[in-house]
This record gives structure tokens, C-alpha cells and sequence, in this order.
């Protein structure tokens, strides 16, 4: 009988705990219930994260790529007259294909450097052919040091080595497309990349441009091969 008691004693302290945390959390307490609050917070980081995504794919669109005339009026001309714009399998490559990484974390970091490019666009920097021009070299330098310090990976979201019939390209391509040809530097680094060949195959190539280019491709090697073995 004592055993009875006691377990039910110990039952009816135990439902009225939960009781008591119940009503803590949905009574009200100073001004708002704590269970207000949460479903509040919980709406509002939704809203939020929404509204962050939202933005994020907004950005994230040949429109909004080309909504500034010093991208219009230039390179997305060039691009509109290469087989990346038009081609025979009707599979047309963006300029966020190319630009902007697929994986979230890579996006945001992208996304996030490339903010620099709101103070170039207050400044003035490239806001006529002439300022366009004259930086040209400058801008594609930088673009190639990311897409090779990266091994090209947005061009990989689409020419995947392991898709590629090798058979069924002119030998040169398939020479130069055949990684096991190539030099690994570091273990799982090859020496040479898509954008080490295909630079201006999207846009035209600024004077000096080669010169650049090998100078920048050089640097980074030495980097490369300055690093311990993984």
C-alpha cells in the first residue's frame, strides 16, 4: 500500500511539474509569454531567411547581371555572339553560371567579395567604354587568379571530365583533356586548369592579355608547388 502512495504521489508531482513549465511558457509573464516569444522569433527567422534566399536568387540572374549598362554594353554583348549564348543543343551557359559558385557556402563568399564592385560602381570606375577599356585587363586578371585558384570549378558544373568521350574530339582536344596526362603538383592539384586554354572563349581577350596570363599562371604554380604535400 506505502509503494502505492508513494508512486502515486511521485506521479502527481511529476504531471504537476509539467504543469508548471506549461504555464510558464504560454502564461504570460512581465509582458509576453516566453511561448509568445518563440513562436514569434520563430515566424520572424523564417521571414528572414526567406527574404535572404529571395534576395540571394534575385542577384543571382542574368537580368540583374545586365540591369548595369557597363555590363550591358559591353561584355554581355561579346557573350551574346559565342556558343555559350547560342548553340547547336539549345543549352545556353549565364552569366551566373560562370560567375557565381553552385554550392551555398562558396555563393556567399562570392557574393560577399563581390560587393567591391558597389564601390567601383559609385566611383565611376568602368561607366564608360573608355574607363571600360582601360581596366579591362585589370578586371579579367582578377577573374581568371579566382577560376584558377579554384580549378575552374564553375566551368566544371557543366564539362565534367567523366562525361567527356574523348574518342569523339580532334586528338589535340582530347590530349589536352586527358587528366591523366597531367603533372599533380600537390597530390590532387593539376597544373593546368580549363581557363588556363579556353580564356576569351565568352568574351574578347584585352591587349596583353596572354602576357598576363602567363605571368599571373606562373605565380600561382610557384605557390603551388611551395605547399607541403597532402
Amino acid at each position: 500500500m506505502t509503494g502505492n502512495k508513494n508512486d502515486d504521489a511521485g506521479g502527481a508531482r511529476q504531471a504537476g511539474f509539467i504543469k508548471r513549465i506549461w504555464k510558464r511558457v504560454w502564461s504570460p509573464s512581465g509582458t509576453f509569454a516566453l511561448g509568445t516569444l518563440l513562436s514569434v522569433g520563430f515566424v520572424v527567422g523564417i521571414m528572414f531567411w526567406g527574404g535572404f534566399n529571395w534576395a540571394l536568387e534575385a542577384t543571382n540572374t542574368e537580368k540583374f547581371c545586365i540591369s548595369c549598362h557597363e555590363m550591358k554594353d559591353n561584355v554581355y554583348k561579346e557573350y551574346k555572339e559565342t556558343v555559350h549564348y547560342t548553340n547547336r543543343t539549345g543549352v545556353r551557359a549565364t552569366c551566373p553560371d560562370c560567375h557565381v559558385p553552385k554550392e551555398w557556402g562558396h555563393k556567399i563568399i562570392r557574393k560577399i567579395m563581390a560587393s567591391k564592385e558597389l564601390y567601383h560602381k559609385l566611383l565611376g570606375t568602368i561607366d564608360t567604354p573608355e574607363k571600360f577599356k582601360k581596366n579591362r585587363l585589370w578586371m579579367a586578371t582578377n577573374e581568371w587568379k579566382r577560376m584558377k585558384e579554384t580549378d575552374s570549378r564553375e566551368c566544371r558544373n557543366c564539362h565534367n571530365f567523366g562525361s567527356m568521350d574523348l574518342e569523339k574530339q580532334e586528338s589535340r582536344s582530347a590530349d589536352k583533356h586527358d587528366p591523366h596526362v597531367w603533372e599533380v603538383l600537390d597530390g590532387k592539384t593539376p597544373t593546368k586548369t580549363c581557363i588556363d586554354c579556353h580564356r576569351g572563349i565568352a568574351h574578347k581577350l584585352p591587349k596583353g592579355a596572354e602576357e598576363a596570363a602567363q605571368k599571373l599562371f606562373k605565380s600561382l604554380e610557384k605557390k603551388t608547388k611551395a605547399k607541403p604535400a597532402s
